[in-house]
């Protein structure tokens, strides 16, 4: 990896030189680039004046001694515009060929602007040029030298060509005009720099020895095909393809082959040996086509990245409900009162209660004291039956349940295995973000946002396991301070939770 290691200096130097003059306009250009590196097109979607032309042009500059061609289609367009003109010494001789020499068969970078503006013969002719980098010239196939096509549009039209001509591009970006923050440098910006006016401005000017030969090219997809593909990350891959399924988003086989190839791309252009969990954050741009899809991938990667079942604060919630809700239960429970020979314990005021409740209520029970008692005792006499009923008066008299040592010792080494299992969670967490902020130290093609959000999404995460903690612990001392029996006494069934995660 090496060599790839000094492609990524030269990398970053080249992505200074275009970037120049460019006003929020970073993070669509290295996504072209990259695509470009991994032999992938690019499709920019959005309105007219966005800058697009000037990304393709710059993504052309990347690469030294690369021929260009550029074309705007409209449904007037031939296909003599795009692939050449007849040859009319082929035609004398009974053959149907063209002179590609200029044209887009023959470019290595092209911009081909309002892409789906063409006929549909225009457009099948296309999808074989852009896949198999295979033209059909006459009775035969001619091979071209194609790097990647940039294609711009302002709407995707819902047809089968047009939709298997979408497929052939990777990467969809949107480019919408510049924020409120950024419209000030547009506008301040020198014409010169190609900011302010970019499809009108001069390119910048980049040195030869920054650009990508072809060589070096050929290097980097070397190194790129020996990049691993981690099992965790290929698990991740296999988990988001099912979740897109459930969302009735449709990726093909192809796309799945092609998006493998441009994380292993993306891995070996910043001189890692294999694919990283947060190279993911490359996946909204390759599996959905607007940007109201896209943003919903990402926040479901930003939420997942990083992140194991286990980890979910979620579930443990659910668990640590489980022993609060049993600590409230025990905390409740009341239990009759028993006397040190094992036989039920009385008192008058709690037999006249219950006499007084079974009698409708009387009130000369309800006053207590003396009189309240001899009255219970007259009562509790007069009442029974031929088997002694006298001692089937209903039980009230009652107090909040005791429990034994081994009961409190199992609710609280129970707890105690959820804290250290949380704690081991806790650690892992604490790797992955610092895993991620060296993976976001040294990445070229991170998305920004995507690296804030998944950091304030295991910073959340974070937060969430320290309150779970503090629930856990509230509830051990809570097992701890109910009322005691001066006995071992039985050990409980365990607290009923789901199961926790290695």
């Amino acid at each position: 990896m090496e060599g790839a290691a000094v492609d990524r200096q030269q990398l970053e130097r080249l992505l200074v030189a275009l970037e120049s003059g460019l006003v929020e306009r970073r993070q669509a250009l290295r996504l072209s680039l990259l695509a470009a590196l991994a032999g992938e097109h690019t499709l920019l979607i959005g309105p007219p004046g966005t800058a697009k032309s000037a990304l393709a042009r710059r993504i052309h500059l990347a690469f030294r001694e690369a021929r260009y061609f550029e074309r705007l289609l409209t449904r007037f367009t031939v296909p003599e515009e795009l692939f050449g003109p007849l040859s009319i010494r082929a035609l004398e001789e009974d053959r149907y060929e063209r002179h590609t020499a200029g044209f887009l068969p023959d470019a290595a970078v092209a911009f081909i602007d309002e892409v789906f503006k063409a006929n549909s013969a225009i457009l099948n002719a296309l999808l074989t040029l852009l896949n198999e980098r295979e033209f059909d010239n006459g009775a035969g196939r001619q091979r071209c030298p194609l790097i990647s096509v940039v294609g711009a549009t302002n709407q995707v039209p819902e047809d089968e060509v047009a939709e298997a001509f979408f497929d052939r591009f990777l990467l969809r970006l949107s480019v919408g005009p510049v924020s409120a923050d950024g419209f000030r440098s547009l506008l301040q910006a020198d014409a010169a720099t190609g900011a302010a006016l970019p499809d009108e401005a001069a390119p910048p000017v980049i040195a030869e020895a920054h650009q990508l030969s072809a060589a070096a090219r050929g290097a980097l997809v070397r190194a790129a095909a020996g990049v691993g593909l981690p099992p965790p990350v290929f698990a991740l891959l296999a988990e988001l393809r099912a979740w897109l399924a459930a969302q009735h988003c449709y990726v093909s086989d192809r796309r799945w082959v092609k998006i493998a190839r441009l994380l292993r791309m993306a891995a070996a252009s910043e001189g890692r040996a294999a694919v990283a969990a947060w190279d993911l954050g490359l996946m909204p741009f390759c599996v959905a086509a607007e940007a109201e899809a896209q943003q919903a991938v990402a926040d479901w990667l930003a939420a997942r990245l990083g992140l194991r079942e286990a980890h979910a604060p979620p579930r443990l919630s659910r668990v640590v409900e489980a022993f609060e809700a049993q600590l409230k239960l025990e905390r409740e429970a009341n239990d009759l009162d028993y006397d040190e020979s094992g036989r039920l314990r009385f008192s008058a005021l709690g037999q006249a209660e219950a006499l007084a409740d079974a009698f409708g209520g009387d009130r000369e029970l309800q006053g207590g004291g003396a009189f309240a008692d001899e009255r219970a005792g007259e009562l509790a006499s007069a009442i029974g039956d031929a088997k002694g009923g006298a001692g089937a008066l209903r039980m009230t008299y009652t107090r909040k349940r005791r429990y034994g040592r081994r009961h409190v010792a199992a609710r609280t080494h129970q707890l105690d295995a959820l804290l250290q299992r949380i704690a081991g969670y806790q650690a892992e967490l604490c790797a992955e973000r610092a895993a991620l902020q060296a993976w976001a130290a040294q990445a070229i093609w991170a998305d920004p946002a995507f690296i804030a959000a998944a950091q304030a999404s295991l910073a959340h995460t974070t937060q969430a396991l320290v309150d779970l903690v503090h629930r856990a612990r509230a509830a051990r001392a809570g097992f701890e301070a109910l009322p005691r029996l001066d006995v071992e006494g039985t050990e409980p069934a365990p607290v009923e939770h789901e199961p926790l995660l290695d």
